[in-house]
């Protein structure tokens, strides 16, 4: 069930209750693609920072480990010891963005490679659905096509049609996985995902169509590919008041801050980006004053800490000469603490706007971060 507690404008913040526990809204899901975070992070670490939801990649999965294997083992919360809500991706994002040559997209599904050792694959529908039922997540997402942002009209017209008669068939097969006796979670949720480039038209007219299957969330997908900021966001605010408001609101692959922030205030309520633990690993850190380079010479001798005031493991016992130290030693230790700091930030900024909207300062609150984002710029 979801419940909306506190709304300003058409930013929101909700409740929701699933069978694998509440999740509060706006919520930033943590990416572990293959079941971790890049960084040495543990899900005990991600249940101290913080964490409401781990999001893991049905492709990624069902390439590398097998997800029946990960079935056998009691599904993927038992496999990576996470006992709160989880979220897998349906694939067919990675068909888009990981599969460059060879790609067929038929009615039936997507034919491509395996980018580990080229054998052949096939991916439809009923497969993704059959996979997220084995890895029996929380939510599962139907299986769609995420057709390049400034495609033309004619490419992304009949994709968007292919993709609704997609998620007909991923309703189908949930349902009938759901009733199975030996389904480990038979209350898996399935979101739908809007598609539609940066097409006004398409976009709303596919947010309607998918909003007529009463589902119990609805993403929006093929953004953050290749369109400007403002371009994103002017989709945003034709598509999401044609989404269900009494529905949870998913922007798939979303972003900064600034974007999270922006996002948030045009009704979206769930996120998910691999932005911190990929640029923890490469030295950026992310505070509430802007990105920090810790690679930087200038932080050689440094003795504050990567934020002042963050109560993250990093910053309350190390400083930024030490962490860039760790870096330059390619020690994975620094890797490690600016993944931690990256994540517990996020995780925090979502705490900080959930408060905002419940109390009504939003629109004060939403002012402030995004002025303290510029400082360092």
């Amino acid at each position: 069930m979801y419940k909306i507690i506190g709304k300003v404008g058409n930013a929101k913040s909700a409740s929701f209750d699933t069978v694998d526990g509440i999740i509060e809204t706006p919520c930033f899901m943590n990416v572990g693609t293959a079941a971790a975070i890049k960084g040495a992070v543990s899900t005990s670490d991600l249940k101290n920072i913080g964490t409401e939801v781990l999001l893991c990649n049905t492709y990624h999965l069902h390439l590398k480990t097998g997800d029946t294997l990960i079935k056998k083992l009691g599904g993927i919360k038992k496999f990576a010891n996470w006992d709160r809500p989880t979220l897998t991706d349906s694939g067919g994002f990675q068909v888009y963005s990981l599969v460059s040559t060879g790609r067929k997209v038929k009615e039936e599904g997507v034919y491509f490679k395996s980018y580990i050792d080229g054998r052949p694959v096939f991916m439809g529908p009923e497969e993704s659905m059959q996979i997220q039922s084995n890895l029996a997540s929380t939510i599962a997402m139907a299986f769609d096509e995420c057709p390049p942002a400034l495609a033309s009209y004619d490419y992304i017209k009949p994709s968007v049609e292919r993709t609704t008669r997609w998620l007909e068939r991923c309703i189908a097969e949930n349902k009938r996985l759901n009733a199975l006796d030996d389904t480990i979670n038979n209350k898996q949720l399935l979101w739908g995902i809007n598609q539609g480039g940066i097409l006004d038209d398409v976009r709303i007219e596919h947010a309607k169509e998918i909003s007529r299957y009463d589902l119990s969330g609805y993403a929006i997908g093929g953004l953050a590919v290749g369109e400007s900021h403002e371009e994103m966001y002017h989709i945003l605010d034709v598509t999401v008041p044609n989404l269900p408001l009494d529905k949870p609101t998913y922007l798939m692959g979303v972003g900064t801050p600034e974007n999270i922030i922006e996002s948030v205030d045009r009704g979206v309520d769930f996120f998910d980006c691999v932005y911190p633990s990929r640029n923890g690993r490469h030295g950026h850190a992310y505070t509430k004053y802007g990105k920090l380079n810790l690679l930087n010479k200038m932080y050689e001798d440094d003795e504050k800490p990567i934020e002042e005031g963050c109560e993250c493991e990093a910053c309350k016992k190390y400083s930024r000469a030490y962490v860039r130290h760790l870096l330059k030693s390619k020690e994975m230790l620094g890797m490690r603490l600016l993944v931690m700091h990256n994540l517990y930030y996020y995780n925090h900024l979502m705490e900080t706007i959930r408060v905002s909207i419940r109390d009504g300062s939003w629109d004060i609150e939403k002012r402030k971060l995004l002025d303290d984002l510029n400082t360092y710029k």
